[in-house]
């Protein structure tokens, strides 16, 4: 298990308020099981993956809210298909 560094994060984030946001969003993604992991588990915790994932690029504050966009999409799309009764 290799160490996470702030500073490797903050090589693809603005700043550490951002960083918190988008590790904390990411992280509930990845522990109610909305979202499978980018990277190897490794028995990390949802935090941990979610910090490497970050830290090596694979999501950014931009790839969040475009999951999150699709996500809101698919959920109005369900709800027109939902029978009314």
């Amino acid at each position: 298990m290799a160490r996470i560094t702030v500073e490797d994060c903050l090589d693809n984030v603005d700043n550490r308020f951002e960083l918190v946001m988008l590790a904390a969003k990411r992280a509930r993604q990845i522990a109610t099981g909305g979202r499978d992991p980018l990277v190897e588990d490794e028995s990390d915790k949802a935090t941990v993956i979610a910090l490497r994932e970050i830290a090596e690029g694979l999501i950014t504050p931009e790839v969040l809210a475009r999951q999150s966009e699709v996500e809101a999409e698919e959920e109005l799309a369900a709800s027109f298909e939902t029978p009314i009764l």
